[in-house]
């Protein structure tokens, strides 16, 4: 367990609040106590960085106000205005938890960490940052960020993903908590990782802590925090087919409930297999999953993705219907629209460009 006195806490707080004060990056949730508003920001700021979460935020707490608003907003209209911003279970939590609200709390977030993790979606560091920016809880939080300060502030070399280590660092942000401002203090530290204790080339020179950080003093600061190394990053070949019928009119399929990408829109395809061209993957794929025999034509679109475990190459072709009726096979939903109507619907990231090509020529 790492050694601090009452002493070594109050002046890492001082130091910490007071650079804070003078340096925090202004952003929107930052002008709010609405437990919802800082509820929502806390969402999307997972696993995304806050120049992109500026726009969403604002647009999302536009269109849904309150729990109440967003509780009876259909699940399409939630991920369509989530739409590009990623991992999308977090959009379907925040519409279930908002449903938990308004029939359980009255409309109002519950103002414990108990009650906060109660809701879905909502694990102990999202409790922690609301129970304490929010409410003025002595709750303490545990991001990347955080972790990556501490490990250097105290030269914890233990590995950061090992259940012990991950204990004792949730022990010591709540050891460091200072009465009093607890949220703003939370705030601090992770704006301190973002801004000045980066993971790459530390700016120590700026720090407010570099007197106390035991890791400057051994300087051993870049070697820290201790991960274990990424496993290989597997790599996917994907089709999909702009499917047109006879009318003109394009085809669209929705993924299913669970799993990932849930309940977006696409077009349908799928992964190539080994030994098969891309055109044979298409047409195999598309009769498994909307039972359509199909003549391909061109290659529209060649796109790299990454997504948090995994990476494609998506190569959309432009196809024509040439026999079959269409069915929802391995989808939830089928459907025929114009490519006027695409804009409705909430598609992943990864068909943005051809959704712009196809816009531009309609």
């Amino acid at each position: 367990m790492t050694r601090l006195t009452a002493n070594q806490r109050d002046a890492i707080s001082r130091d910490l609040l007071t650079w804070f004060d003078a340096h925090r990056r202004e952003m929107p949730w930052r002008n709010t106590r609405d437990p919802y508003a800082i509820w929502v920001s806390e969402i999307m700021l997972q696993q995304t960085q806050v120049a992109t979460v500026i726009p969403y935020y604002e647009r999302f707490l536009k269109a849904f106000p309150t729990p109440e608003a967003l509780a009876k907003a259909p699940e399409q209209r939630v991920l369509k205005l989530w739409e590009g911003l990623g991992y999308y279970s977090r959009a379907r939590n925040l519409h279930k938890a908002a449903k938990h609200i308004t029939a359980d709390h009255a409309g109002r977030l519950p103002a414990t960490p108990e009650g906060l993790l109660s809701l879905p979606g909502i694990g102990r560091y999202t409790a922690g940052a609301i129970a304490s920016i929010a409410f003025g809880l002595n709750e303490p939080v545990l991001d990347g960020n955080v972790m990556r300060v501490l490990s250097r502030l105290f030269n914890i070399h233990d590995v950061l993903q090992d259940t012990a280590t991950q204990k004792s660092l949730w022990a010591l942000a709540e050891k460091l908590l200072p009465a009093g401002r607890p949220g703003d203090f939370n705030q601090a530290m992770m704006e301190l990782g973002a801004m000045v204790c980066t993971p790459r080339s530390p700016e120590c020179d700026t720090c407010p802590l570099r007197a106390r950080c035991r890791a400057r003093k051994a300087g051993c600061q870049a070697e820290l925090p201790n991960k274990k190394k990424p496993k290989a990053v597997p790599h996917y070949t994907i089709v999909a087919g702009v499917i047109r019928n006879a009318r003109g009119q394009i085809l669209i399929d929705r993924r299913p409930p669970t799993g990932m990408l849930a309940g977006l829109w696409e077009f349908p395809g799928g992964k190539v297999e080994p030994g098969e061209t891309l055109e044979q993957a298409l047409a195999r794929e598309v009769m498994e999953e909307v039972g359509l025999t199909v003549d391909i034509g061109e290659l529209l679109d060649v796109t790299e993705h990454a997504y948090s475990h995994f990476r494609i190459t998506l190569h959309t072709f432009a196809c024509t219907r040439v026999a079959g009726r269409i069915r929802a096979i391995a989808c939830e939903a089928v459907r025929w629209v114009r490519a006027a109507e695409l804009p409705d619907y909430p598609f992943p990231k990864a068909n943005h460009a051809v959704l712009k090509q196809l816009a531009s020529n309609t």
